[in-house]
């Protein structure tokens, strides 16, 4: 490996945008527990891990299901 490299000309990733993006989420304890405990399991980062899942969820087009009461 040479000491320096010289990226002067270098460019950006023009996709590198569009590949992930950054949010902020809450989720609960208990999940985050689950998807940390199969983490260690398989060796793949639990925020990876959630991501795969929701990309599953959205290639199956499977919706959450809501069971919502009413405070009134």
């Amino acid at each position: 490996m040479r000491k320096e490299y010289d990226f002067s000309a270098g460019r950006k990733n023009p996709y590198a945008a569009r590949l992930k993006k950054q949010i902020t989420i809450r989720l609960d304890q208990e999940a985050i527990d689950y998807f940390r405990a199969i983490s260690s399991e398989v060796g793949i980062p639990y925020q990876s891990l959630i991501n795969l899942y929701l990309r599953d969820c959205v290639a199956a087009r499977r919706r959450p299901r809501f069971n919502w009461k009413s405070a009134a």
